[in-house]
């Protein structure tokens, strides 16, 4: 029986639905039996358990090296500090590196991997590499552009790009030059980029199975909003959350419709404010046929989250990159982005520039974005036409062909 392992970083939820995108394809192009083992941390592991409950066998905690959450997104200062010393229940990191390779060895020795398969986590593409293994690494960014602030990242960036280089395949889950949203993140050497795939986003376009609509989906049909989308691990997910209630309290805009997603599994946070000031349930404020300016919800099921994309005029988001390909790529809609890391900056200039939306670090300039797509929504629509057409939406299939081929190679 073949064995595959699959090692999901755990910063971000961004690695994790690549990953499952790709698990999903995989039975349909290897004919090979073989069985799959999972490694990851904290929320990620969490997931995995809950996921595939019937083999847990196959999932394994490994405490891959993370940032330390500060009060607004990942602690500079605190990371820094982790080198050497140990910070918030964390050992210093050279032991966590050194730990967490120790574990991913031990686990290589005692599977026997005939492929492995990462999304953001280096350590595997060494550890293939040495033992002779194939390796594919999945990423949307190799060496980014930073911040003129953030010079001191660079040095972490080439260790970063020099183990990554060590996978057998390299695969982009973007669209091919000249339409790849991650293009400012990669900056490939020639050396490499025999290896590289553009295997396309692993972000596809679900058929829906017909459902009664919800009272939420009732709620806000035929309506005219923006969609916020509050994403990524906790800090991060606070700090767009508190950037997002900046602007809601401006005198120009209180009275823009606004859905916020909270990505957050709690019915709690689900509530409606009416232009009338008060705060209804969902069904509340469908039964009343309430005016609302504001509906807060805590976590939308997929059929849900298509509902908001098809009705929605613009999204707002903090620049994740499988999130930008499906919003402008599969929907069709501009988006107003508010980076946290220097990796959104990145793609969301990218995006700017060709048109597919604006970017904003300040509270004026969100407001004055929201302003420009409300009176002049026609200068984006010819630029996200051409870029749905030549968008790439099939990466998970691409990169199951490649895996199942590099399995063939291997006979």
């Amino acid at each position: 029986m073949k064995k595959i392992g699959q090692f999901i970083y755990s910063w971000g939820n961004g690695h994790y639905s690549r990953m499952m995108s790709l698990n999903d394809e995989l039975s349909n192009y290897i004919t090979d039996e073989y069985e799959v083992h999972y490694s990851s941390k904290e929320e990620i592991y969490q997931k995995l358990l809950t996921r595939f409950p019937d083999r847990k066998q196959n999932i394994h905690e490994i405490l891959m090296p993370t940032p330390i959450d500060g009060k607004y997104g990942p602690s500079v200062c605190l990371s820094m500090l982790n080198l050497l010393l140990p910070i918030s229940g964390k050992p210093p990191l050279v032991r966590q590196v050194s730990s967490c390779l120790r574990k991913e060895a031990k686990l290589f020795d005692t599977i026997g991997f005939d492929l492995v398969i990462n999304d953001g986590d280096m350590g595997p593409n060494v550890l293939a590499k040495n033992r002779k293994i194939k390796s594919i690494f999945i990423t949307n960014q190799f060496m980014p552009k930073f911040w003129k602030s953030h010079f001191y990242f660079y040095p972490g960036a080439v260790f970063i790009a020099k183990q990554i280089a060590k996978a057998t395949k390299i695969i982009v889950a973007d669209s091919p030059p000249p339409y790849t949203l991650c293009e400012y993140n990669l900056n490939f050497p020639d050396k490499i980029k025999e290896k590289v795939v553009y295997a396309g986003h692993f972000a596809t376009s679900k058929k829906r199975i017909p459902k009664e609509k919800t009272d939420f989906e009732k709620l806000i049909e035929n309506t005219d909003f923006g969609y916020w989308m509050r994403t990524g691990n906790r800090s991060t997910n606070m700090i767009t959350g508190k950037k997002y209630e900046e602007v809601f309290h401006s005198d120009e805009i209180k009275n823009e419709k606004r859905i916020i997603s909270h990505a957050i599994s709690d019915p709690l946070i689900d509530r409606v404010l009416g232009k009338d000031g008060k705060t209804y349930s969902i069904s509340d404020a469908l039964e009343k046929k309430i005016d609302w300016v504001q509906i807060d919800i805590g976590f939308l099921s997929e059929e849900e989250k298509e509902t908001t994309l098809g009705y929605c005029n613009y999204a707002v988001i903090n620049g994740s990159h499988t999130v930008m390909g499906e919003i402008i790529g599969i929907k069709g809609k501009p988006i107003i982005g508010i980076p946290v890391y220097d990796e959104q900056t990145n793609q969301i200039r990218w995006a700017q520039e060709r048109k597919l939306g604006t970017g904003a670090k300040s509270k004026k300039q969100v407001i004055k974005a929201i302003l420009e797509i409300r009176k002049d929504h026609d200068k984006f629509d010819d630029s996200i036409q051409q870029f749905k057409e030549n968008f790439v939406s099939d990466g998970a299939k691409t990169a199951a062909k490649i895996a199942a081929q590099m399995l063939e190679d291997k006979r």
